[in-house]
């Protein structure tokens, strides 16, 4: 297997060449890599949206939401069917298996809505279908304002935009918010409906009758055949206001005469303001592999060479936009390694010198460009955990290259050239650094099979780490020993330090050398004491932190710079009065201050959608984009809570800010899911447990639930009878009742200077538009004018908000966050206990959802997958070393080693992350066991080699020869961490330093596992590896020579 490095330096122009060719095309690579902020992850989920104008949500659950959901049940793979039922429309979200195509999920559910639509209402608009995707994110939000431009002007330039925007090659779509549709609305008088005694249905038919595409056909005139065309469809508004009515002596009685036609916009429902003005938003999503940053380059060309063709008045912003927090995590990452890797040099050059040290740090720069290459060729994006990975891998690839350069240096120092060392090197380390690196793989294999949406997001990390790993045992096993064949060189002062090593007395070679040899010593003459305190130690610290320990969080909370303001009312709020409500709030968080950026969106309901449901009693956001952090005298934390002071005390409102969460979509931390078939009940136990969550449980923030908020309906009840008896019937009714309200949908037509149909509707002025008009409100029928109230009786009854179901089955959420500097997993403990001593009421059943079971699940997942590594690590270990007990000292090293993590989480009162602390103690095993095979491998080869030295002496050598190469990995591993998991980011490319700051936030508890983990296992693998390698030796001197039956037994020992 090691023939091949005579090949590789006898031929090293060739070897060279293909070493440059992979740092090119590693560096050619990472450009051409598209970035975005977070993986494009499939979610597993569809969402219908269907549309029916002014039904309620009684009637939307009954007529749309039902019938939907029976024929989605038929589809097979869909794990769980929720609807949203609420005025207006019904949303369906059809949850599928994680191994769903996309394709033919969206299929098979367009099929069985079509299937549903012959039971819809005959007025039901087409449903909407969309899947669920990282891609369906804008990534940016452009507001158009302007203080005192008109709406249509603002309409008209977010349609320019919008059209010159998608037509770019990185944008999927830019869909338009805060736009009112366009109308063409007929305002008709009752007084001269009454005069002239026609009554609205004929309106009606008159509109639709004369508003329908002819297609006329052909003629042959014999000469010659010709198409012949009868116009009739609707194009200006001239042409509505010109359509006869009906005629009379006096002459024709047209539209015009009874009803005042003009293009207007629907009445508003939502508002939309953006840094103070009104405005209108388009969202911009790009297309999937397509580069963020470069993308919002083309963007904002289009939008400033449109600028200059824009009234003055008109001011346009980006909002939310998240190229710059890619480049400033990129870049800011990026320098981070590029300081660890400085740190790594000045290092290794302080300890093997300059031309090793530059052999070993190579290794770094080689490892991620070839990371680069795979990395392009599976079609990844440059986000979020791609960077973990790189990071991750930066603890550990320089590994195998420490131990290669270390072996040759004494090689060297024996009086061999470079050329015989690094052959040497091979030879004897190529099945170590092997097995090393197979170890390490194995440790992060079992996260590739993942589960669920979390999967999908995190399955980025392990191929990451094993590209940078498997482009760092290439460098180590074939590019090292090749270059160093030619350039190393062992220094005159190294020479008789490493000849000491290798037969020498360790204790005489001075300095820290000595004194490691002289406690080494000791400690292998009492290996039972030593087993004893190590194992007491463990069980203390593990003890400890199961006391004093801070807590378990899913993802580690980040210092934000932007986040969201919800606000809450519950009553029949009109739409101006909510947009009131809104701008209160918009200015209490103007009297804070710390933003650039701010659009604030009003209007019930409008947080639909998305892979969490809003509370029924949403009002509107609060959008914020705070201040560099750096022009700031607090932190994004900080500046968080005092918003929340701000709008804690909002009139007839509550808010609540809702910070930008890591990691997959999970909702808010705490959330409890209960079911039932008796209402009542449901809703009585939901206010139970939000009552207690309230007043009797303290560390709570943002508590909500989606119970149906309460409000007020009016019933029109029509006495058929007296109807019929005054000759009206209830079309005439119903329409007499829309023309009242939102008016009558007459159809639709394409006007010359827009893209969009418009709609067509007639209604009553403004004076006759309440309930109140129904008193005086008369309709013509075949016996005259009749009032309505001689027949109809409005009464006021509760209303229902919404109504929400899981798999046919009436649900409602209780959900809250925990406060700051509150862990969500102990909230969720003592709700447990609350509960489990209170139990809910017969046939209300209760789950936990969202964070704490995606937690749950994800922490159950992970002790799974690394009880699976250490099984694939000890079949690895046994094939190397051929001896089980070895294999099991080195897997208890990575057990110990935890033990490090949990000390330094307690010495600084971080909480365990379930992401980053446990994929932390993922890599971390990957370091200790690399320290340990390498270590347990001398030991063997040294026993083999020399036969009169005493086993003392043996494992005494041993551990000198591996001080300095443990030293380095340690030091190179923990040094270039260390800043990150003490707070500071260190940016050499960008010239900062920060104490604190995102970047920090994010990693900080990977780095901290990493550096307090290895920390505490060198001195494992230094001291109690070695004392434990001397145990069988001990205890077999202690009970006698073992009995004749059993061989294995001995034998095993004395391997």
């Amino acid at each position: 297997m090691t023939n091949y490095i005579d090949a590789a330096v006898s031929r090293s122009r060739t070897t060279l060449s293909i070493f440059v060719a992979v740092m090119l095309t590693g560096f050619v690579s990472y450009l051409a890599i598209p970035v975005e902020l977070n993986p494009d992850v499939a979610v597993p989920i569809v969402i219908t949206t269907i549309i029916h104008e002014g039904i309620s949500p009684e009637d939307a659950e009954r007529l749309l939401a039902k019938p939907a959901e029976l024929e989605l049940k038929t589809v097979d793979g869909i794990t769980s069917v929720s609807s949203f039922s609420s005025e207006n429309a019904a949303t369906i979200v059809t949850e599928f298996d994680i191994d769903f195509e996309s394709q033919f999920a969206l299929s098979e559910v367009r099929e069985a809505i079509n299937r549903a639509k012959a039971r819809f209402p005959a007025d039901t608009e087409e449903p909407l279908i969309q899947e669920v995707s990282a891609a369906t994110l804008p990534v940016v939000q452009i507001a158009i304002g302007g203080e005192g431009v008109p709406e249509r002007v603002l309409l008209r330039i977010a349609e320019d935009l919008q059209r010159e925007i998608e037509i770019l090659p990185p944008i999927l779509e830019a869909t338009m918010v805060g736009n009112r549709e366009e109308l063409l609305e007929a305002v008709i008088d009752p007084a001269k409906l009454e005069t002239y005694g026609i009554p609205s249905s004929a309106i009606i038919q008159t509109v639709m009758g004369n508003n329908r595409l002819i297609p006329a056909g052909q003629v042959d005139t014999g000469g010659g055949s010709f198409a012949v065309k009868v116009p009739g469809l609707i194009e200006t508004a001239d042409d509505l206001f010109d359509l006869p009515l009906a005629s009379t002596d006096l002459g024709v009685l047209t539209i015009s005469d009874i009803a005042d036609v003009r293009r207007t916009f629907k009445d508003a429902t939502r508002y939309s303001y953006a840094n103070g003005s009104a405005s209108i938003s388009l969202n911009v999503m790009k297309r999937k592999g397509a580069n963020l940053v470069q993308a919002m380059e083309q963007i904002d060309g289009v939008v400033q060479a449109m600028i200059p063709s824009f009234p003055p008045a008109v001011s346009i912003s980006y909002i939310n936009n998240t190229a710059p927090i890619v480049v400033e995590q990129n870049m800011g990452l990026q320098g981070n390694m590029a300081t660890a890797m400085i740190l790594v040099l000045l290092v290794v050059i302080a300890s093997v010198g300059v031309r090793s040290g530059l052999l070993v740090t190579l290794a770094v720069p080689f490892s991620f460009f070839f990371a680069f290459i795979i990395i392009r060729m599976l079609g990844f994006t440059y986000n979020f955990m791609v960077m973990f990975g790189l990071l991750l891998g930066l603890g550990m690839l320089i590994d195998g290259a420490i131990v290669m350069v270390e072996f040759a240096d004494r090689k060297m120092a024996e009086g061999l050239d470079a050329r015989e060392a690094y052959k040497k090197a091979v030879e004897r380390m190529f099945w170590p650094i092997m097995a090393s690196t197979a170890t390490t793989l194995a440790a992060f294999l079992p996260i590739m099979f993942w589960p669920g949406v979390t999967g999908q997001f995190m399955s980025y990390l392990p191929i990451t780490v094993f590209a940078v790993l498997t482009g760092s045992l290439f460098y180590a096993l074939l590019f090292a020993p090749t270059i160093g064949a030619l350039i190393g060189k062992s220094s005159d002062a190294d020479k008789a330090y490493l000849r000491s090593l290798e037969s020498g007395d360790p204790r005489n070679t001075g300095g820290i050398t000595a004194f490691y040899a002289a406690a080494l010593e000791r400690a292998v003459r009492f290996p039972i004491t030593v087993s004893v305190l190590s194992l007491v130690t463990l069980v203390t610290i593990v003890m400890a932190y199961g006391r004093f320990g801070k807590g378990v969080e899913f993802f580690t909370e980040v210092e934000p710079n932007q986040t969201t303001v919800q606000v809450f009312s519950r009553g029949n709020f009109s739409p101006s009065e909510l947009r009131d409500i809104m701008l209160d709030a918009e200015e209490r968080i103007r009297t804070v201050g710390h933003f650039k950026g701010i659009v604030t969106q009003s209007g019930a309901g409008q947080q639909m959608g998305g892979f969490q449901q809003s509370a029924p009693d949403l009002v509107g956001s609060i959008f914020i984009e705070m201040t560099d952090r750096r022009d700031r005298d607090i932190d994004g934390f900080e500046v968080e809570n005092e918003y929340r002071r701000a709008i804690s005390n909002l009139p007839g409102a509550r808010a609540e800010v809702v910070s930008v969460a890591q990691g997959p979509p999970v909702g808010k931390a705490i959330q409890l899911e209960l079911a039932g078939d008796d209402l009542d009940e449901l809703f009585a136990e939901a206010e139970r447990i939000h009552d207690h969550m309230e007043n009797g449980m303290s560390g709570l923030i943002d508590i909500d639930d989606t119970t149906p908020v309460p409000g007020i309906q009016w019933e029109i009840v029509v006495d058929r009878a007296r109807a019929a008896m005054l000759g009206a019937s209830m079309a005439e009714i119903g329409t007499a009742i829309q023309l009242m309200t939102n008016g009558v949908f007459m159809g639709d037509y394409r006007p010359t200077d827009s893209e969009e149909e418009v709609d067509i509707r007639v209604r009553y002025p403004v004076e006759y538009r309440g309930l109140d008009q129904i008193d005086s409100l008369r309709i013509s029928t075949l016996n005259g004018p009749v009032p309505l109230s001689s027949f109809v009786t409005r009464e006021a009854k509760p209303a229902v908000s919404s109504i929400q179901r899981v798999d046919g089955d009436r649900v409602v959420y209780i959900r809250a966050n925990a406060a700051p500097g509150v862990v969500a997993d102990n909230k969720v403990q003592e709700l447990e206990a609350w509960i489990e001593a209170n139990p809910p009421r017969q046939g209300v059943y209760l789950e936990f959802r969202g964070a704490n079971e995606e937690q749950e699940d994800s922490a159950a997942f992970l002790v799974t997958a690394f009880s699976l590594s250490m099984a694939l690590m000890a079949i690895l270990l046994v094939t190397q070393f051929n001896s089980y007990y070895q294999a099991l000292l080195i897997l208890s090293s990575v057990l110990l080693s935890t033990a490090g993590v949990l000390l330094g989480l307690l010495t600084t009162g971080q909480t365990f992350s379930i992401m980053l602390t446990g994929i932390g103690i993922v890599a971390l095993a990957g370091i200790i066991v690399n320290n340990n095979i390498v270590l347990i491998d001398t030991y063997n080869h040294l026993r083999n080699e020399h036969k009169d030295w005493s086993l003392q002496e043996i494992i005494v050598h041993t551990g000198v020869q591996r001080l300095r190469p443990v030293f380095l990995t340690t030091f190179t591993t923990g040094f270039g961490l260390l800043p990150l998991a003490m707070h500071v980011s260190i940016d050499l490319i960008g010239a900062e330093v920060e104490v604190g700051g995102p970047i920090t936030s994010q990693w900080v508890s990977l780095a901290s596992a990493i550096v307090f983990g290895l920390s505490f296992g060198t001195i494992l693998t230094l001291i109690v590896t070695p004392a434990m390698l001397a145990l069988p030796d001990r205890l077999r001197n202690m009970i006698g020579r073992a009995p004749k039956h059993m061989p294995i037994m001995e034998a095993e020992l004395s391997n």
